[in-house]
């Protein structure tokens, strides 16, 4: 198989952010080593990618009490491990191709719920936006890097 030749599954993320300045990660059920990351999904087809993003954020927090305050200037990529590719989303893909979504999160913390209907974190906390990379399994620190270097101004204080 040339993974090369695989096209990028197109998909959006979500960097939610409370009153405090920190960002919403879940810990993934499906990963065997601990890894935290921020929601994110696929984009239906004729879906809009902010209409994406908020139906992902409440698939996977439970909730879409919040607004988008900035949005990635151009769609961010990673590849998946040779050895994933046949195994995530049936070999189709070689990795992601992702717009982001900041959001400032309106709710509080009673408001997020990751029991639903299909649940895709075990565990879920507020962490600074600068341990975000350090959080993500490897092969999306790049990408993890880049979202919080374009979305550092909105720390700024």
């Amino acid at each position: 198989m040339d993974i090369s030749a695989l096209p990028y599954r197109p998909c959006v993320g979500i960097m939610l952010i409370n009153p405090a300045g920190l960002v919403f990660v879940g810990q993934r059920l499906d990963n065997l080593v601990e890894a935290w990351q921020m929601p994110q999904g696929g984009i239906d087809k004729g879906e809009e990618p902010a209409e994406a993003a908020f139906r992902e954020l409440g698939e996977e927090t439970g909730t879409t009490k919040a607004e988008i305050i900035a949005e990635s200037a151009d769609w961010l990529t990673y590849d998946l491990p040779a050895e994933l590719v046949p195994q995530v989303w049936k070999g189709r893909y070689r990795g992601q191709r992702q717009k982001w979504y900041a959001m400032r999160f309106t709710g509080t913390d009673a408001d997020i719920n990751i029991e639903t209907r299909h649940p895709e974190f075990a565990a879920w906390r507020w962490a600074p936006h600068r341990d975000l990379p350090g959080l993500i399994v490897p092969f999306k620190r790049a990408l993890y890097e880049a979202v919080v270097a374009e979305f550092a101004p909105l720390f700024a204080a």
